[in-house]
């Protein structure tokens, strides 16, 4: 439980002057926030604050979006990479000079409201000068603030570990993951019932069924129609062709199902790609389990770094490449997963893609900093929102994506695959233990400098020590679009460049004033860096 401060008798002198100041200046300008941190308040986001220089941006024309580094977008591309493209502009314009303040500023009346909770929840935390809180809170909406009001939440100052910025963004994501499906093991009826709200009789119902009804269900129910019409329809339904999906039409379909996913029983036919896998182990093991049974799709091989760098790190990096191209397999360096709509590499394979694999997502790690801090953690989340909106211009329809991550990661959330998939129409059909996936014994590696003094271990999997192997976790989806057209992809916003020079803990701690400008300069250079598609560690 938190300890809530006692504050103090000046501390509760000097709130009272702080939050009537903050109130009435917010409700008289809608303004302070785009003053403070220009940068932050990004026109696509529901959470923005009151008025924002962004929204005197134009808007944008063809060539800015379909232009990046000098390579163009196709139009139809242009969607999937749209967002990764303005995360770069927002932290590139932090270095341009202050708006004309002659420009007129837009008020939205919501962020202006937002604002004025934001102020007044760091007055009576009295942290009116943090501006990681700060940062945090901002990056939420209207209703989200309002949720921590209510929560009556007051970050403990004094915790041994953790910095107040820190708790606060856990506890902002530990409420968004009370409404939303858990991270550990589920099986497809219960992720089946959770997407579509159903209730436990229907829940039975659906245990009972038999494989080949099971399937019938999962794929034609919409909820237009009773559940029990569709189960009744199942029943009389004969597959016209036989195929690895109707085999064992008679057998339990929980169970099943299941085992269809954990022995990686893909479409024989189509292509597959492997994102972010450093030294290549897990695409080996794929390639041969494909050979092995008998599939004629390509599969295609990337990683982050370019061969250089992997040879430095991996001395079996060539040995592996060799096996893949003995395979028939692709194998591309430099990919940015995050950015593929403007990789020359995979132009032409758009609605090509069956089975789309990403294991344990890391943006990098930043010496000082724990994964879960905010200054760090907007490029975790921003991985997998921007990875699952790429994905939609490659991945068929009907083609799976299998994410795996630690189910208590404090990087890359669990939430964060979940909730970006769902956003992208990326239907949630099963978490399986990772130590059940038939594909689970690969050397898994950090894909960073580590990898250098810390050689991965297949044996048992254990080449973390950080984390519990129990708890690894294979999120499952099958790709369903709708066919319209969704709205812009929302980005966490960075932190400013005044943000960051701020920031009183991590490796900022106990730094001059000069040695933290420096750092924080060297840290949003990096950020501008990533964005960009180039690996920094």
């Amino acid at each position: 439980m938190t300890e809530i401060e006692e504050p103090t008798e000046d501390q509760v002198a000097e709130e009272p002057d702080a939050l009537e100041q903050a109130l009435a200046e917010t409700a008289a300008e809608g303004e302070e926030a785009a003053e403070e941190e220009p940068a932050e308040e990004e026109p696509a986001e529901d959470d923005e604050a009151a008025a924002e220089p962004a929204a005197e941006e134009p808007e944008d024309s063809d060539e800015e979006e379909m232009d990046a580094d000098g390579v163009t977008v196709s139009k139809h591309l242009k969607d999937s990479v749209e967002g990764s493209l303005r995360l770069k502009r927002l932290l590139s314009r932090d270095d341009d000079d202050a708006p004309d303040p002659k420009k007129r500023k837009v008020v939205d009346p919501e962020a202006a409201q937002k604002e004025i909770k934001i102020r007044g929840l760091l007055a009576k935390w009295q942290m009116v000068n943090d501006a990681v809180c700060k940062h945090v809170l901002r990056g939420l909406s209207l209703e989200e603030v309002i949720e921590v009001e209510k929560s009556n939440y007051v970050p403990d100052k004094f915790h041994m570990q953790k910095s107040p910025p820190e708790l606060l963004g856990r506890f902002v994501g530990d409420l968004k993951e009370r409404k939303m499906v858990g991270g550990s093991p589920l099986d497809s009826v219960g992720a089946f019932k959770y997407y579509h709200k159903l209730d436990l009789e229907s829940e039975k119902k659906l245990r009972a069924l038999k494989h080949k009804d099971l399937r019938y269900v999962l794929t034609e129910y919409d909820g237009s129609r009773p559940l029990d019409e569709v189960i009744a329809d199942a029943a009389k339904f004969e597959p016209e062709e036989q195929c690895t999906a109707t085999a064992i039409p008679e057998y339990p379909g929980p169970s099943t199902v299941g085992r269809f996913n954990r022995l990686e029983l893909i479409d024989p036919l189509a292509d597959c790609a492997v994102f972010g896998d450093a030294n290549l182990t897990f695409a080996v093991k794929l390639a041969k389990h494909r050979k092995a049974l008998g599939h004629v799709g390509r599969v295609i091989a990337t990683t982050f770094e370019e061969v250089e760098t992997l040879r430095e790190r991996y001395k079996e990096i060539d040995e592996s490449i060799k096996v893949l191209e003995d395979h028939y397999a692709e194998v591309y360096h430099g990919v940015d997963c995050t950015r593929i709509a403007i990789d020359p590499r995979f132009e032409g394979m758009e609605d090509s893609l069956g089975a789309v694999y990403y294991n344990f997502p890391h943006s990098g790690a930043i010496q000082g900093f724990f994964d879960g801090h905010p200054v760090v953690n907007w490029r975790h989340e921003n991985l997998m929102r921007l990875f699952f909106r790429a994905l939609r211009s490659f991945v068929k329809p009907g083609g799976s994506v299998k994410v795996s991550s630690n189910m208590g990661a404090v990087g890359v959330r669990y939430s964060y695959i979940v909730g970006s998939a769902l956003d992208n129409e990326f239907v949630h059909v099963e978490t399986m233990p990772f130590l059940e996936w038939h594909l689970h014994r690969y050397g898994r590696s950090y894909g960073d400098k580590r990898d250098v003094y810390k050689r991965p271990d297949a044996k048992n999997n254990q080449s973390y020590n950080a984390q519990a192997a129990d708890r690894d976790m294979v999120y499952c989806f099958i790709y369903k679009p709708s066919g319209e057209t969704l709205p812009p992809q929302q980005v966490r916003l960075p932190p400013t460049l005044k943000t960051l020079t701020l920031t009183v803990d991590g490796p900022f701690k106990h730094l001059g004033e000069a040695a933290k400008k420096n750092l924080a300069m060297q840290l949003h250079k990096r950020f501008v860096t990533e964005v960009s598609g180039t690996h920094v560690g």
